[in-house]
């Protein structure tokens, strides 16, 4: 120690020592800071002064350095993350320059205010410019957000001539095509990095904002004609009634986000008539806790000047509903009581007027009850009230939305003439009912009655094309856009909802927010109610889209409206040899074809790619843009065979701005290195049929990758069983995979994650996957703390491979998935005894989990019926192994589905206790299994059963507890059963003759859960 403590004038300290620890320097007027050691370096090095005293007077406060332990989760690393904003303060001598500075693991309003020059000593690359400006999230941020969104939603809500819309797709054209030429200039500074090519990109920023100071007073002038034409005539915009429907998720804990969207429902401003809010869901998810949750929150208390609530039930009762609301309107009494139902409903009716009033109807079953009560509320100088009914019952749940706004003669009389128009053609009615459901006003429903009948013609097709054309322009620019996609795939597709919506994302359809998933899901929900897409598969509870499809139609529309609207050009590639063996690559126009017929296209024989073009702007004044490689900005390949597909890889690197990469049905033995020059590549998607594969560490270049996936081929049987013995391909990424920080999904067979490379910190940012939502399937030995950490806000996760390694089996790193706190689907192959031995080593909000050849024992399965939130369970091929399944414990409070597969399970004793809420039950390949436990007719909930490839006595024991809900009064479950095992010995049984009911040919399980 270099001397002794002491105290100076005004008490302060000297410049020396405290102890071991030497002080750096004094921070204001109370406070120090020491330098301290190595080891603990997570300890915050400032003290207040006062601190410093006792541990100088009491030298019992001193504790050795080895006897010191800090715990990690209560320390983080000192890592500035961005500057959110910068202030000068100006002194008569100098000026003050302060940043507010976000640091890492801080929330933004916990950010500091730090001195400038501190920040540049300490993190130069923090106020580095140059990265910065070249990233796309800047310019085109500035020009999609100032061009698209700002005019075109204007334009939208004050159309009034012919004339907005011409210059909306100028709009449009400017604006992509000034994104495009930009990512141009800047691949090329990039690339090139000479002065060259700065200037170039100079001079195209000035071109660009040009262009915007054109558009802006054209659009002026045009916005001020439309404010005089509707001067006066103001029409109130609201959504479709369907929208108001509040569908609540199965699970209630923590779903906050619902209750306060209820809540502002029920407190936002509206004028007309009382509102009705319907919440919908299956019984005992909890439709009635949110309800009295609102009902009783002190906004609401503020709100109305009434609350009445009445519980309805299934044996509904008129007067019991009317007295219940009663209650809490007047005071009650015998004569009150003893009244009719006439002369209660009058006193309800008398008691509420004119008052804002808040009614909650609880468990509404049926339709003549609803019309029964409704009469009953006034709706004349009621402004704000709000009718809240709770619902099993969609039906009834749109019912009531749609009876409380109930239409005008004048609204009828229109909406007959409509329905004649469209002479009994069923697509035709369904889009324009799609459509009115839009529309408020009656002189936006005699347009559509003008419109409608301006289509005169004797061919149907003819007249349903029309229509569907007047539907389309009623729609949004983004929606337009979304629906304009669909051309793009073969017609007729059945396209999944997850490709659609990441290929929308890459494509920049959507707005630029956290939830661009969440956007797209509403787009598509949109156009299926305006029945413009069919949704071909549902989730289980119906409320995601699994997979969609458009009417032939409504796709012949989309190829129509491409080439008006000029958003982007289709074409086909075409891949070919020429005679003198010469390689070639050209575009031809896109010609349609049927994906499920297979037809064939006389030009490309060989493999057919199909790709989307960014068109030229004639304003642009930019020769670069006729290259037709440099405009395309998305590849999709469909065609089945592909023998010249390396013609394509060798373009590729002067397909500059591609944003998207799909490849299918060919051979990849390495990862092509052309891609890696396609800077502005967001969604990447290769087939891959190799047992490795190796990212090289130049993946880093691809800053703006969304979505990666790696298609393994489509396997047999037989193949897939040997892969539980031979896991399939491994992908290995390198570490420099963690600076891809747009990362939303990965999908790949199975790959390895490597740790956080040596520094986690590039240049200020901290490398990690926060805006990871999916992955699949990860390997066991990558699940480390330090890798899970860095996937915190992962949704889905996707575990695949087996470790021959006894260490790795015992590690236990399974049991760090308790850190994904927001993880709501997991799926677990092979990892034989590497599951948590605890319920509480899962993640808490894991709603679905999917286990396939784990090997595990059927008591294994107590563990799981332990999470509080499990909604599915999907016990796959080898999931399980023994004949008995005997679970001892009252669990799966919360399991819906259920599904068992290709097992060996032979005898399965529960009680309606062990699954209390199940809906549906499927059982697939049971060979062995005769029997379903008799007590799952005790089980309310249960809707269907469905068996296949299972043994007959198994379709009678579900029979059976179908006749057994009958005998009890419950509605009887629906058995579902195909594909039969027949044996030689069961063969003539008697009991087969009784089956046929409920036997039914193969079939795919609709609305099963992913």
């Amino acid at each position: 120690m270099k001397g002794v403590m002491s105290f100076g004038k005004r008490g302060k300290l000297s410049p020396r020592y405290i102890g071991p620890y030497q002080i750096v320097r004094r921070i204001g007027g109370v406070a120090y800071e020491l330098e301290l050691p190595a080891s603990l370096g997570s300890v915050h090095p400032i003290f207040h002064i006062s601190m410093l005293k006792k541990c100088i007077g009491d030298h019992s406060l001193v504790v050795p350095i080895d006897e010191i332990k800090v715990i990690d989760s209560l320390s983080y690393d000192e890592e500035p993350v961005e500057i959110l904003d910068r202030q000068v303060r100006k002194l008569r001598s100098k000026e003050i320059v302060s940043v507010k500075v976000l640091w890492r693991n801080q929330k933004v309003e916990e950010a500091t205010w730090e001195s400038d020059h501190d920040m540049k000593v300490r993190y130069p690359s923090l106020f580095e410019p140059a990265n910065n400006e070249l990233e796309e999230k800047n310019f085109p941020l500035f020009v999609k957000k100032l061009v698209p969104e700002v005019f075109v939603k204007n334009f939208e809500k004050n159309n009034v001539s012919g004339e907005m819309t011409d210059f909306e797709v100028e709009v449009k054209e400017v604006a992509s095509a000034s994104e495009h030429t930009f990512q141009l200039r800047v691949t090329e500074v990039l690339l090139a990095n000479d002065e060259k090519t700065h200037e170039r990109l100079s001079d195209t920023l000035q071109l660009v904002a040009e262009d915007i100071d054109r558009i802006w007073k054209v659009s002026t002038k045009i916005q001020d004609k439309g404010k005089q034409v509707s001067e006066g005539s103001l029409v109130q915009d609201i959504s479709s009634s369907t929208n108001n429907i509040l569908k609540v998720n199965n699970n209630m804990v923590g779903r906050d986000d619902q209750k306060e969207r209820l809540l502002e429902d029920l407190t936002g401003s509206y004028s007309g008539e009382p509102k009705v809010i319907p919440i919908v869901g299956m019984g005992g998810i909890g439709k009635t806790t949110v309800a009295k949750e609102v009902y009783n929150h002190e906004s609401i208390l503020r709100r109305f000047d009434i609350r009445a609530w009445a519980t309805v039930s299934q044996q509904h009762n008129i007067k019991e509903v009317l007295l219940s609301l009663l209650q809490s309107t007047i005071k009650m009494d015998d004569m009150v009581k003893m009244s009719g139902e006439a002369e209660l409903a009058d006193m309800l009716q008398k008691s509420l007027k004119i008052k804002r009033y808040l009614i909650v109807l609880d468990d509404i079953w049926s339709f003549e009850v609803w019309d029964g009560v409704t009469r009953c509320f006034p709706t004349e100088d009621n402004a704000g009230s709000r009718i809240l009914l709770t619902t099993r019952n969609n039906e009834v749940a749109c019912y009531a939305a749609f009876s409380s706004e109930a239409l005008t003669y004048e609204f009828e009389t229109v909406g007959k003439q409509i329905a004649d128009e469209c002479h009994r053609l069923p697509l035709t009615i369904v889009v324009v009912d799609g459509l009115l459901k839009s529309k408020r006003a009656i002189e936006d429903w005699q347009g559509v009655a003008k419109d409608v009948k301006s289509f005169v013609t004797n061919d149907p097709d003819e007249r349903c094309s029309r229509v569907l054309g007047l539907s389309y322009d009623h729609l949004t620019s983004d929606l337009k856009t979304c629906l304009l996609h669909f051309g793009i795939f073969p017609e007729d597709s059945d396209i999944p909802v997850k490709r659609l919506v990441r290929s929308w994302m890459a494509e920049g359809f959507l707005k630029l927010e956290n939830d661009l998933e969440g956007e797209a899901e509403k787009c598509l929900q949109e156009l299926v109610d305006r029945c413009l897409v069919l949704a071909c598969k549902k989730s289980l509870d119906g409320t995601k889209i699994r997979s969609c499809k458009v009417h032939d139609l409504i796709y012949n529309l989309c190829l129509r409206e491409v080439q008006r609207e000029n958003i982007f050009i289709m074409n086909d590639i075409v891949l070919d040899y020429s005679y003198s063996e010469c390689r070639y690559l050209s575009m031809q126009k896109m010609q349609p074809f049927k994906r499920v017929t297979g037809d064939k296209i006389d030009y490309c024989p060989y493999g057919l790619y199909r790709a989307l073009l960014t068109p030229v702007h004639r304003q642009l004044r930019d020769h670069d843009n006729n290259d037709l490689l440099k405009q395309t900005r998305s590849i999709f390949s469909f065609h089945l065979q592909d023998s010249y597909y390396y013609i394509l890889k060798s373009e590729l690197i002067h397909f500059k701005l591609l944003k998207v990469l799909e490849l299918r049905h060919i051979e990849i033995d390495n990862f092509p290195v052309q891609i890696l020059s396609l800077i502005w590549l967001r969604y990447l998607s290769l087939p891959h049929r190799r047992k490795k594969l190796d990212i090289p560490p130049e993946i880093c270049r691809l800053w703006n990758l969304q979505t990666f996936i790696v298609q393994r081929p489509q396997t047999s049987i037989v193949q897939r069983l040997r892969t539980y013995i031979v896991p399939s391909v491994l992908i290995t990424f390198p570490e420099e995979i963690w600076g891809l920080m747009q990362l939303r999904h990965l999908k790949l067979p199975r790959f390895y994650l490597p740790d956080f490379p040596s520094g986690s910190v590039d240049k200020g940012r901290h490398l990690d996957f926060s805006n990871l939502q999916t992955i699949s399937y990860l390997y066991p030995r990558c699940c480390t703390k330090e890798v899970i950490m860095g996937i915190q806000n992962v949704k889905e996760l996707g575990i695949c491979g087996y470790e021959t390694d006894l260490s790795i089996r015992d590690s236990g790193l399974l049991n760090n998935l308790v850190h994904l706190q927001q993880l709501e689907t997991l799926s677990i192959i092979l990892c034989f005894k590497l599951l948590p031995a605890s319920a509480i080593a899962f993640p808490a909000m894991l709603k679905k989990l999917k286990l396939e050849a784990t090997a595990l024992s059927w008591s294994y399965l107590d563990i799981i019926a332990e999470l509080p939130n499990l909604e599915v369970l999907k016990l796959m091929g080898g999931a399980c192994r023994g004949y008995e399944w005997h679970p001892n414990v009252r669990g799966f409070t919360r399991l819906k589905f259920l599904l068992i597969s290709d097992n060996s399970l032979k005898y399965w004793k529960a009680t309606d206790d062990n699954f209390p809420v199940l809906e549906r039950l499927v059982l697939k390949e049971s060979r062995n299994l005769k029997e379903i436990p008799i007590e799952f007719a005790e089980i309310y909930t249960l809707q269907l059963i469905e068996l296949d490839w299972c043994l007959p006595e198994l379709g009678e024991s579900a029979a059976r507890i179908q006749k057994e809900q009958e005998d009890i009064g419950n509605n009887p479950v629906n058995v579902r059963i195909s594909n039969p095992y027949y044996f030689d010995h069961l063969e003539g049984a008697g009991t087969l003759a009784a089956m046929r009911g409920i036997y039914r040919s193969p079939a795919k399980l609709e609305n099963a859960p992913e």
